[in-house]
């Protein structure tokens, strides 16, 4: 869930949209209404499915700036749900089919609350725990809130490390590298062949890896601002009920606070070069040194099957990739 979905930006408006996210043995690519994913089987061969992409609410909603960015953020993890499922399922030698959409759904809650228990309800017991130590202020002052964003912080590199110890998460950081080099190279032009993506960087300034880092930033700040007004309207006198209403509240303002950093991410894209788009990228580009790894010829191979059958196994950019080797299977 936290292994980033390459934003949906494009580099030039030349070029059609693109995004991708690793998984099982594999790459996820997108682009428009059109996903493919591509996995490595057991016998070595490369099998590459092509299907419409799963969208979530109305149509209207994302042309709207800051209400968008929310919906297409879950979209994007319920298909990016469904199809780590399914990587697994051929990784393993498996055919049982694509996952439903209540599985994809229910799954990509269970995944929510994991999530929300980790990432909100735990960096908030612990800013407590500052507190009783005279370390921070109550949940009116700003020194909680910082306490909390850096327990946020702290969980979220801590996490990302110990996973990283794990081999098929080590496998799938090089997939992860494989996806970047692979769009890297198709947004530099010319062809896109397994020589050609090896000479790109493994980081990409649009990795979700990104996202998660603004939304961690826009959180605090968030946090700040939204908790002691609530309070100053309404406080609980109970301290058990008084927290467990605002760690409630923080979990409902994960709508707002990831609209915005959706928001910011394609404005930091839209951005022309220059010192403040530097200090944008850097903290994400910085941190994909964790969550990708340099991949093998195979790897890229993958990637590249991907993106070809994502953008159009016949469309106007196929003759930029190999034709599908005797391996691969659509």
């Amino acid at each position: 869930m936290f292994r980033g979905f390459t934003a949906l930006i494009a580099a030039s408006s030349e070029l059609p949209l693109v995004g991708g996210q690793a998984v099982m043995e594999g790459v996820l690519m997108r682009s428009g209404n059109a996903s493919a994913l591509a996995v490595r089987r057991p016998d070595g061969s490369i099998s590459v499915e092509r299907k419409a992409w799963r969208t979530i609410g109305p149509s209207s909603i994302r042309a709207i700036r800051f209400l968008r960015g929310f919906p297409i953020l879950v979209e994007t993890l319920v298909n990016g749900v469904a199809a780590l499922n399914r990587s697994a399922d051929l990784a393993s030698g498996g055919d049982g089919g694509q996952m439903s959409r209540s599985q994809a759904v229910f799954t990509f809650l269970a995944a929510l609350a994991a999530a929300m228990l980790l990432f909100v309800a735990a960096p908030h017991i612990l800013a407590m725990l500052m507190q009783a130590a005279g370390l921070g202020g109550d949940m009116e002052a700003f020194s909680f809130h910082l306490w909390d964003g850096l327990f946020k912080y702290l969980i979220f590199l801590g996490y990302i490390t110990a996973i990283s110890c794990m081999d098929d998460v080590r496998r799938v950081f090089q997939y992860h590298g494989a996806e970047h080099k692979a769009i890297n190279a198709f947004e530099a032009g010319g062809p896109v062949t397994v020589e050609t993506v090896r000479g790109r960087s493994r980081l990409h300034p649009r990795c979700g890896t990104t996202f998660l880092l603004f939304v961690l930033s826009i959180a605090i700040l968030v946090h700040a601002a939204a908790v002691p007004l609530l309070l100053a309207v309404w406080s609980p006198a109970q301290p058990v009920i008084r927290h467990a209403v605002i760690v409630l509240f923080k979990m409902l303002l994960i709508v707002p606070v990831g609209s915005l950093a959706y928001e910011l991410i394609r404005g930091a894209a839209a951005m022309r070069e220059g010192v403040c788009r530097t200090m944008l990228r850097a903290p994400g580009m910085f941190l994909q040194l964790l969550t990708t790894r340099e991949p093998d010829d195979l790897q890229m191979e993958v990637a590249i099957a991907s993106l070809r059958e994502a953008l159009g196994p016949d469309g106007p950019w196929s003759s930029r990739f190999p034709s599908p080797a005797d391996n691969v299977t659509e």
